[in-house]
């Protein structure tokens, strides 16, 4: 019976692989022809849609509001940091809004001259930018990334097929319909923004594999979700590591300032991958300043990892261990090391890091350049909070995800980041002869 019963999961699991597989060759067909409409569209017609999928938000919003209390009330054992990003409040719905009206507001990127030049043969070459064409996002938790990354895919003419976690299903959903009413409203394709229709994992292996029907696939999500799509895609793939932001307040620090802006780095938002999960203090203020620093954050409820430097100041500290550092934890605990200087904190930063987004608390204008010359990550911050890695506060709108790669693109992935480019070559009957 146990070969008959393994027998039968194995059919069972072909079979929803293959109906998986068909699924996505549909969707991804569909969303090919969409491109092209969209690629061909005015600015007007699309922000037209991106207004009356705004419009159909607001209008929507209890019933967005109600499909999320369902998808939270099935969701058990959360973490603060899971619940944070899963749950939908009003004032979370309009932020939707509001944020297609800004992407409408901005620039079409597609279409534009990025550099010209004249040859000494007479030859003008032009770069123009252009939509990349199909893109495939998996995601988890947050279902606002819906709205965001279909706004973000429509304006710069690239159709999109967005795959939700299981957790988010019913959110998706009640969004995804306020995006189509905008399609609709502007006469463009309902094919141009798809949603998987299920949580099936074989969807996920159907868009990995599905090189020549998407064009870049972008996950968004924890490390495993992450690091299964680097390895398993044949699709080229826009990557975010972990957000393991550093936040140093170095000696010249503005005592005040540092005060407020470590707090705001590490507890504005726990769950999003712009907080500050590590603070570095120099050395030569550590003792006066690291103190009042711990007390800051320890009445909000912040817990923490220390190293022995920063236990002799504070022996109340628990120690931290390797791995502590290592660790991105999306909660109210901070990992806490005292370092000498820019060197130091640049050296922690490098053995540590995950190439996402630092920040330097200094008015010394000197520092602070050695230290973001110095920084091999996406985004440096000099006298802000790493929160703002954030491509709304970029003025992209939105985001798509935070890249932290070396390729195409790093930092928030806005309009221009969705796009690639080509090359317009005017000759008056030029040959090479």
């Amino acid at each position: 019976m146990r070969g008959y019963s393994a027998g039968m999961n194995a059919a069972t699991d072909l079979a929803s692989a293959e109906l998986a597989v068909a699924s996505l060759n549909e969707a991804a067909v569909a969303a090919r022809t969409a491109a092209v409409a969209l690629a061909a569209a005015p600015r007007q017609r699309k922000d037209a849609a991106l207004l009356a999928a705004a419009a159909a938000i607001r209008v929507r919003a209890l019933s967005i509001l109600a499909a999320n209390a369902e998808d939270l009330a099935e969701a058990e054992g959360l973490t603060a940091a899971f619940h944070d990003r899963l749950a939908l409040t009003p004032a979370r719905v309009e932020a939707m809004a509001c944020g297609l009206e800004e992407i409408a507001a901005l620039e079409d990127p597609t279409g534009r001259v990025i550099t010209e030049w004249t040859r000494p043969n007479g030859l003008v070459i032009r770069r123009v930018a252009q939509p990349i064409g199909v893109i495939g996002m998996i995601f988890e938790s947050r279902p606002n990334v819906l709205a965001d990354a279909g706004a973000l895919c429509l304006k710069s003419g690239n159709a999109v097929i967005l795959r939700g976690g299981r957790e988010s299903l019913r959110s998706v959903a009640a969004i995804h319909a306020a995006l189509l009413d905008g399609l609709a409203a502007a006469g463009l394709p309902a094919t141009a923004i798809q949603v998987a229709p299920n949580a099936d994992r074989s969807f996920v292996a159907a868009m990995l594999k599905a090189a020549g029907l998407i064009d870049l696939i972008i996950p968004r999500g924890g490390k495993s979700l992450v690091e299964r799509v680097q390895q398993e895609s044949r699709v080229p793939v826009l990557a975010h590591a972990e957000g393991l932001c550093h936040t140093y307040v170095h000696e010249a620090a503005d005592h005040e300032m540092a005060r407020s802006v470590l707090a705001d780095a590490k507890l504005r938002r726990i769950g999003v991958c712009g907080a500050t999960e590590t603070l570095l203090i120099d050395a030569a203020i550590a003792p006066v300043l690291l103190p009042v620093l711990i007390a800051d954050l320890a009445v909000r409820g912040c817990r923490f990892h220390a190293d022995a430097q920063a236990r002799a100041i504070c022996p109340e500290l628990p120690p931290a261990t390797e791995e502590d550092f290592h660790t991105e934890w999306l909660d109210r605990v901070l990992n806490v090391a005292v370092v000498d200087g820019v060197d130091g904190s640049l050296a922690h930063i490098r053995r540590y890091g995950t190439e996402h987004t630092e920040a330097i608390i200094t008015e010394d204008a000197a520092a602070a350049t050695r230290f973001l010359a110095g920084l091999s990550s996406a985004v440096g911050m000099w006298n802000a909070s790493t929160q703002f890695c954030d491509g709304g506060e970029f003025g992209f709108g939105a985001e798509i995800g935070i890249a932290t790669g070396r390729v195409h693109a790093r930092g928030p992935v806005g309009l221009e980041q969705l796009c690639t480019y080509r090359y317009h070559v005017i000759g008056t009957g030029q040959v090479r002869g």
